[in-house]
């Protein structure tokens, strides 16, 4: 490198981005105008912002100012590097980040100027196309992003072998489209705030809006953009013209053309109206029944000055809604013989399946203004089949066909609850308006909440779990989303509902869509549909979250291994060494925050081990005979009690076998000779798996170690029942593929941190069993199992404080809340979807919906484990009592723990309640070749015992047969 070009590096690299700070605007703006642009507006010191506060001639300025950086930073560089012209490229981008960094610009007009400096042929090509292109799009988005993307391809056309200067003309584009979505626009900002006569050409107003057109929402407010799509789907909606905030009026009034046999009507279109957030319902002022221009005119003023109405602004305030700015809907009015509103599902009442619908002869107005009582009807659904409650005017054909329409808008918006407006002609069902029902909010799924926390959750049990689970999946969220989660609530991903889990689908659904999955996230959380591929586009703009992930996901084994050795079997060796009898409260609690200490980390690889091994095993092909289950503790589990049982058959004459039965079992293998080998190598496998429980993510769920009969039971069937092995695993680690041996590590990961979580759960619960028994000396508790209905943090403040008010109060709150968990406990029917936060409705209430289940023939679930099975229903709602199954039994399940593992090794087929194909449940099934259907809602009041029904393991599909 010559002298020379080192100085032109010193240039470029140190006096460009100094250039590009130099705060030409703002002082020009400020020595002017009087005006700081940090302080107005958007806050950027650019070109737009001095048009739009400061005026015409101040904008020109500031054109000319930022321009002749451009121009010179392009030329001085050609003098150091004259062979070279990708350093002028690279002189622009080192201006642009220096204008970004400290001058708070994009440094388009830095750019613009600096490329006709560079080469004015490209730049006269890339002005043309670009120009006439704008002309007709007339959208300034997609004009801005087409220069971006002329630029380089004019570069490579006029000059094809440079290849350096192609790449030097992408890096820049890019850079400047970083810029534009980092940065807010003054172009964005309302009319009525600053000087915009220049700015009408360049907004890509048109002026007039059809409801035939493509609307955004951010242009001209969610009302309108919502009925275009709703028009352009196909739906009878009114033709109608849409004038965005603070352009003329008058060619849409010219082009409207009121009069009597033709009748308008003028309604708001405010930005923030009509979103899932808020309606607005009321806020703003529709003006009907318009007959010419001059009522139209005015009624267009009418319908903007309501944006300022006190009432309205409070409104928005209570919304903490910016304001904003308000377009203008001008509608063809519909003679309606009968109209009004309907609600796609019943916000007041939610155990049955309703469409509310309030209505009168007449038009809409003077149902949703108030003015008249309406008659009012709920549409109930029973499997499909619509029944009508309520009487007056309205035809049951026009309440049949609204329902329809409101439930048919539902899925269209991915089973989001929708408010209509309608009225109907005589001839035709019009659609005047579809919002969300915002009280109908957030939506609340079992789907994934009820396999992770299964069964009714008692307070403690929540207490301890929600926060951890919110924590990681926040954490993993913001890796994927970085600054787009700012604003999401990370501590509303779960709640309770009838003492049961359920996830915040709306919640979930907003970050699937912000990831780039596709909008029917939401429908595929709170229906189970399926969901399609995701954008390209949308793939690319989450790379850099996906790539953050993808490192977490590579160093899972290595991180894991560093916490094994240095937290997690420490932790464990502690646990298990203390005699926690001898512990008080204070020690007690030390070792409770030392348990919580480690599963939060220990929750972290709980949630991202199975969720990297079946991304790997679905990216890679792996299927589940390739891989080696072995090591899941409720595989082994099984594996080894079934072993223990055939050992013990070795050891019983087969004429005494006849006589005997599953109570007798254990007591005559003591009598026997060697039968006490029998019963230690039992003893051994309950010290080993006797942290596991039907419900180990539960701790207010005794574990096998303190009451070991279900584990009899078990152990009974195995010996009874020989025929039952598991499937012989294909995979070999020393002729497996890399493939294979990339997915085994995940399962085998899978399984060591899901030992160490469900036996960091059960010192959990011993450590709670030894204070209670504290406290029920002592009299603070009354009853066993009082200290599962405390919360962790009452716990904490017992001990701490030893507070006398809380001490008095714990009984009343113990009592009440043992009743409503008796009352929660007795539901049979437990909604999959909670809409909003509805009022607690009793258990008689809910199970009375039973009936409207038993008519169904055929469900679809999710095939866990292939292959078909016919056989009769055996209902198991827990494990509480010894359960016999064979293979003629298809047993019916709520969820699947791992401590169900055994029985279902035993069983000719599995429906659940809850799960997928990574439940626990299922794993087994296909370790036994047990055909397995899981995510069957409300089976196990669905299903009877002794009917006969055919399962498809791999289709998902149960029909019943018999009765």
């Amino acid at each position: 490198m010559t002298l020379t070009q080192l100085w032109g590096a010193f240039f470029i690299f140190l006096i460009c981005p100094i250039l590009g700070a130099l705060p030409l605007i703002h002082w020009l703006t400020l020595t002017l105008k009087g005006q700081d642009l940090t302080k107005l507006g958007t806050g950027n010191v650019s070109v737009s912002a001095a048009f739009y506060h400061s005026g015409t001639v101040v904008g020109i300025l500031a054109v000319l100012s930022e321009a002749a950086k451009g121009i010179a930073a392009v030329v001085v560089t050609r003098q150091f590097f004259p062979q070279e012209p990708v350093w002028e490229l690279i002189a622009l981008m080192a201006l642009v980040m220096g204008r970004y960094v400290k001058a708070q610009g994009a440094g388009t007009t830095n750019v613009v100027w600096g490329i006709v400096a560079h080469d004015p042929i490209v730049a006269g090509f890339i002005a043309l196309i670009g120009g006439v292109g704008f002309t007709i799009v007339r959208d300034r988005v997609i004009g801005r992003n087409t220069i971006l993307v002329l630029m380089p391809l004019m570069i490579a056309a006029f000059h094809p072998d440079d290849y350096s200067r192609i790449v030097g003309a992408i890096v820049l584009s890019g850079l400047l489209f970083t810029i534009y979505y980092k940065i807010p626009d003054d172009l964005d900002l309302p009319n009525n705030q600053g000087n915009t006569k220049i700015f009408k050409f360049f907004r890509g107003d048109r002026g007039i809006f059809s409801l035939d057109d493509k609307l955004q929402a951010h242009k001209v407010g969610q009302k309108a953009a919502t009925l275009s799509q709703l028009k352009r789907w196909g739906y009878p909606v009114p033709q109608g013209w849409v004038l965005p905030a603070g352009d003329d009026p008058a060619p849409l009034i010219d082009l409207a053309s009121p009069s009597e046999q033709n009748p308008l009507i003028v309604r708001s279109s405010a930005i923030g109206e009509d979103t899932k957030a808020s309606s607005a319902a009321g806020q703003y002022q529709s003006v009907s029944h318009i007959t010419n221009k001059e009522a139209l005119q005015d009624g267009i003023l009418q319908c903007q000055a309501s944006y300022n109405y006190a009432t309205a602004a409070q409104y928005r305030r209570l919304q903490q809604q910016q304001d904003s700015a308000m377009a203008v809907l001008v509608q063809q009015q519909i003679r309606g013989e009968f109209s009004g509103v309907a609600f796609s599902r019943d916000p007041v009442n939610q155990i049955q399946d309703a469409v509310v619908i309030e209505a009168l002869p007449g038009e809409a107005a003077q149902v949703v203004s108030g003015e008249k009582t309406p008659e009012q009807y709920r549409v109930i659904y029973h499997n499909g089949t619509p029944e009508i409650e309520g009487e007056g005017n309205v035809p049951t054909s026009v309440l049949e066909d609204v329902a329809g329409l409101a439930r048919e808008l539902e899925d269209r918006f991915h089973g989001l609850p929708q408010d209509i407006e309608w009225t109907f002609d005589g001839e035709t069902l019009w659609l005047l308006q579809s919002r969300p029902i915002t009280n109908l909010q957030p939506i609340w799924t079992r789907k994934i909440a009820a396999e992770v926390i299964p069964g009714v959750i008692r307070p403690l049990t929540w207490s301890i779990n929600r926060p951890l689970t919110c924590q990681v999946w926040g954490n993993l969220f913001k890796i994927c989303l970085g600054d787009r989660a700012k604003d999401l609530n990370f501590n509303q991903t779960a709640t309770l509902h009838y003492s049961r889990a359920y996830f915040n689908a709306t919640l979930l659904g907003e970050i699937f869509q912000r990831m780039g999955l596709p909008p029917e996230s939401l429908e595929f959380l709170t229906r189970g549909a399926k969901l399609s591929r995701p954008s390209l586009f949308a793939t690319v703009g989450n790379l850099p979250g996906l790539a953050r992930l993808s490192l977490r996901e590579l160093r899972l084994n290595k991180e894991f291994a560093a916490d094994k050795e240095s937290l997690f079997l420490p932790t464990l060796q502690q646990l298990q060494n203390q005699s926690i009898q001898l512990f008080s409260p204070q020690a007690l609690l030390t070792r409770i925050e030392m348990i919580l200490n480690a599963l939060q980390t220990a929750t972290y690889y709980n949630i991202l081990a199975p969720i990297s091994f079946s991304l790997r095993q679905n990216l890679l092909q792996v299927s589940d005979q390739q891989l080696n289950y072995n090591h899941l503790p409720e595989v082994a589990s099984s594996h080894e009690l079934a072993q223990i049982a055939r050992e013990a058959r070795n050891l019983v004459p087969t004429e005494q076998m006849e006589d005997m039965s599953a109570p007798s079992l254990f007591a005559t293998l003591a009598e026997l000779p060697d039968g006490e080998s029998i019963l230690e190598q039992f003893q051994d496998w309950l010290g080993r798996y006797g942290y596991l429980s039907e419900a180990a993510t539960d701790i207010a769920v005794p574990r096998w170690q303190e009451n070991p009969s279900p584990a009899r039971s078990l152990f009974a069937q195995f010996f009874f029942h020989d025929g039952t092995q598991p499937s012989e695993a294909s995979w070999n680690q020393s002729s497996a593929g890399w493939k294979q041996n990339a997915v085994q590590k995940r399962l085998d990961l899978k399984a060591e941190t899901a030992e160490i979580y469900n036996r960091l759960l059960a010192h959990l619960r011993w450590s709670f069993l030894a204070l209670e028994q504290i406290w029920l000396d002592n009299g603070l508790l009354a009853e066993s199992g009082d200290i599962f209905f405390l919360k962790l943090s009452e716990v904490r403040q017992l001990i701490k404080d030893d507070d006398p008010q809380l001490r008095e109060q714990i009984p009343y709150r113990l009592r009440e809340r043992r009743f409503q968990f008796s009352e929660d406990e007795k539901m049979t029917i437990v909604p999959y979807v909670v809409y909003g936060n509805p009022p607690q409705q009793s258990a008689v209430s809910w199970n009375n919906q039973k009936r409207f289940l038993s008519s169904q023939k055929r469900w679809e679930g999710i095939g866990a484990s292939s292959g078909q099975a016919t056989g009769r229903i055996k209902v198991i709602p827990n494990l509480s009592e010894p359960i016999d199954v064979n293979q003629d039994t298809i047993v019916v399940v709520p969820y699947t723990d791992a401590g169900w593992g055994v029985l279902l090794a035993r069983a000719g087929g599995l429906i659940s309640e809850v799960g997928g194909r990574l439940s626990h449940g299922a794993i087994i099934a296909r370790e036994y070749g047990v055909p397995a259907v899981m995510n069957i809602p409300n089976a196990i009041v669905t299903f009877q015992d002794g009917q006969l029904v055919k399962i498809d393991g791999a289709t998902g599909v149960v029909e019943l047969l018999e009765n």
